[in-house]
């Protein structure tokens, strides 16, 4: 155990926040033991940090979900079945799984973080989600340290939502996850006009989309290695028609995705950036000058700069657009 750790390479923010008592988990079984440790009351569990924002020290048992390792639980000549421990990278997994030809994630490459996160928030990018290809994740559960397997429709998940996040939220640890990717006759899916732009004229393979994609990323994000931030903070909002009606009538030029006939998406950094807040810098935080959508720590932020930002932004688009924004990242 580590005492006043300092979480600032912890968190992709890199908000300087302490952890009173920190451990390192590299096994489940030292898991087990800490999640039923007597000593803390509480523990805390960080993965990447690449969804997070510190506002606050952290007094309880801090622990880091370092658990690495993959491997193939079975495969058919069509398909395989990876299972993948909560600790490892999710971008090296995504090019992993391209240079073996297994497809289904190659849209996904370059979002930073750990895959333990990935089934808490249902990621996705550039018409992906996690769940077009999740199998099944194991999880312990905090007070018992019992392991239980959760299937597809046990997550429940939905636009960057599981039950993770709901019911069962701070219940569980999950420990690791099974993906089912293609071998071969592989679902290319090209839906993001901006991928389809990037690969124009290239052979459509796993390779070209994975390196389109990581291109559109690195033009569009800040690395989280120069800048600290934690890419979306914000969800996309889903709006009635009449409300969505509303609005159009104002903005002929809206963009949008139709959800269905009741309910449409609206991007958040057009809103965003609709108000004036693109680029928008005040002391240490700011708005992304290329993605609205992020927020991002110039230098020694704390954690409720970045939190008075995320309000500041959320409170013009209530007031210009009558919309409530939800945060994606998590608020500690």
């Amino acid at each position: 155990m580590e005492i006043n750790k300092s979480l600032k390479l912890y968190n992709t923010f890199r908000v300087d926040c302490i952890s009173e008592s920190f451990i390192n988990i590299t096994s489940t079984t030292n898991l087990k033991k800490a999640l039923l440790s007597n000593s803390f009351r509480n523990k805390f569990i960080l993965g990447g940090g690449s969804n997070l924002l510190l506002t606050k020290n952290i007094k309880d048992l801090c622990l880091h979900i370092n658990i690495k390792g993959r491997k193939i639980i079975k495969e058919t000549s069509k398909s395989i079945y990876l299972e993948i421990n909560a600790g490892e990278n999710w971008h090296k997994l995504v090019l992993w799984c391209v240079e073996n030809n297994y497809g289904g994630i190659e849209n996904l490459a370059y979002i930073p973080g750990n895959i333990g996160a990935a089934p808490i928030q249902n990621i996705g990018a550039y018409g992906v989600e996690l769940q077009d290809v999740f199998s099944s994740c194991m999880v312990m559960e905090k007070k018992t340290g019992k392991i239980e397997k959760f299937t597809l429709n046990d997550c429940e998940f939905n636009y960057r939502d599981s039950v993770f996040k709901n019911n069962y939220k701070n219940k569980f640890v999950i420990t690791s996850i099974c993906l089912k990717l293609s071998k071969k006759n592989h679902k290319f899916n090209l839906e993001y006009e901006g991928l389809r732009d990037e690969i124009e004229n290239k052979d459509i393979n796993l390779r070209n989309i994975f390196n389109a994609i990581i291109k559109i990323r690195k033009n569009k994000l800040p690395d989280p290695k120069k800048i600290g931030n934690c890419g979306s903070f914000f969800k996309n909002p889903i709006i009635p028609s009449n409300h969505f009606n509303l609005i159009q009538k104002k903005f002929i030029n809206l963009p949008y995705f139709k959800i269905s006939n009741n309910f449409f998406k609206i991007p958040a950094a057009w809103l965003i950036e609709k108000v004036g807040l693109k680029g928008f810098k005040k002391n240490e935080v700011g708005v992304h000058i290329s993605q609205p959508l992020v927020l991002v720590n110039y230098g020694n932020a704390s954690g409720k700069d970045i939190l008075d930002l995320a309000h500041f932004v959320k409170n013009k688009i209530k007031k210009e657009f009558d919309i409530e924004l939800e945060f994606e990242v998590n608020i500690i």
